[in-house]
């Protein structure tokens, strides 16, 4: 067990360093929304009230407010009451190549507990937390040829999880940063009781390649807590911080994003402007954006793959980090190749100009000027 544990943390080391890269560009953002039971699994019942139809309501609400937005496509796991086995539902978020995954779900405990959580997947050996998996992974057991599809999963072992959980670790530091983004709408907006951001193995996140969260949007066996979430207004106010948190994460993602500027866009630029191929200016500063994410990291090149020097800007909670800083264009290009070559393929070129962050297309006309 100590081996297991050694190995627990160096994993989660190896987790805390991934960064958030940038979306492509010219793509819609996709979003899958996953009610959580459904069909003949009602959910927990607390209170008499049924979280199927709870999870289920509050989903479309979720997804009706994101449809306003012509960027994003919202994919549903479900729209009416059936049961969909837990591995299609990551199947179907896969297939879709979309880019977050939002499973929405009701608390139940043996007390008076009550607030809100959202989960990421990841490892904690926590005993409540563990209950907490074992009680949504057991879906499986109303699934025909179960043995079957989740052969590879022990629920009493979260040991059996380790090598699977591995292949997400890439996803965790933004799973986390939409997470948090909820609940701080939850708290913030709604006054509801903050039970933090968690981690645990959820087979319905497992499923998934990309970044996932699952949202306990509170307690139907707290019976006050369980009225509110079984209301219209309850519902619209939790669907609403859900989709301004996607939004927010959407947002954060395409700040995230340089300009495409291509190498015959380029030449036209530089046509347009009279410009010679090396451009540089005092007034506008290059960088290399070459990660972004919720963690502070020291500015070590250890941290970032032997490069140097890093600087790191924090915005909302976000931190990103830029390789380099010339005037010249020329050799912010030569500067993206070398990250490119450590391994950062998402690495853009971003422009300033008197310390304010401009359009790269912008900065390059202007250095004629």
């Amino acid at each position: 067990m100590k081996n297991l544990r050694s190995y627990f943390l160096i994993a989660l080391m190896i987790i805390s360093t991934s960064p958030i890269y940038a979306q492509q560009n010219g793509k819609k953002f996709k979003v899958v929304l996953d009610a959580g039971h459904g069909g003949h699994d009602p959910g927990n019942m607390g209170s008499g009230f049924k979280e199927k139809d709870i999870a289920l309501s509050i989903v479309l609400k979720v997804g009706a407010m994101l449809q306003k937005n012509k960027d994003i496509e919202v994919i549903y796991t479900r729209k009416t009451d059936k049961f969909v086995d837990l591995f299609v539902r990551g199947k179907i978020a896969n297939e879709a190549e979309a880019d977050l995954f939002v499973s929405v779900h009701c608390n139940a405990h043996n007390s008076s507990a009550h607030g809100t959580e959202t989960w990421v997947l990841g490892l904690d050996g926590n005993k409540r937390n563990m209950e907490v998996a074992k009680k949504e992974n057991s879906v499986i057991y109303l699934e025909e040829n179960y043995e079957v599809n989740y052969a590879q999963y022990d629920l009493n072992s979260p040991e059996s999880f380790i090598g699977l959980t591995m292949m997400q670790e890439e996803y965790l530091d933004q799973s986390i940063l939409l997470a948090k983004m909820i609940q701080d709408n939850f708290t913030g907006s709604l006054k509801r009781k903050d039970r933090g951001v968690k981690q645990n193995v959820f087979i319905v996140l497992h499923q998934t390649v990309m970044p996932s969260v699952l949202v306990e949007t509170g307690f139907l066996t707290y019976k006050p807590e369980g009225k509110y979430l079984n209301s219209n207004g309850g519902q619209q106010g939790m669907a609403s911080s859900i989709a301004k948190a996607v939004l927010a994460y959407k947002k954060s993602v395409d700040e995230n994003t340089g300009d495409v500027i291509d190498e015959t866009s380029l030449a036209s630029i530089v046509q347009d402007a009279g410009m010679v191929s090396s451009i540089s200016s005092n007034d506008v500063v290059f960088k290399i954006q070459i990660a972004a994410g919720s963690n502070k990291l020291d500015l070590k090149p250890y941290n970032f793959k032997g490069l140097s020097p890093v600087t790191m800007q924090e915005e909302n909670g976000v931190y990103r980090y830029f390789y380099g800083e010339t005037t010249n264009f020329e050799t912010a290009k030569s500067l993206q190749k070398e990250a490119n070559g450590k391994g950062y393929q998402s690495c853009f070129i971003v422009a300033y100009k008197n310390g304010q962050k401009m359009s790269l297309s912008e900065a390059v006309k202007s250095i004629s000027n």
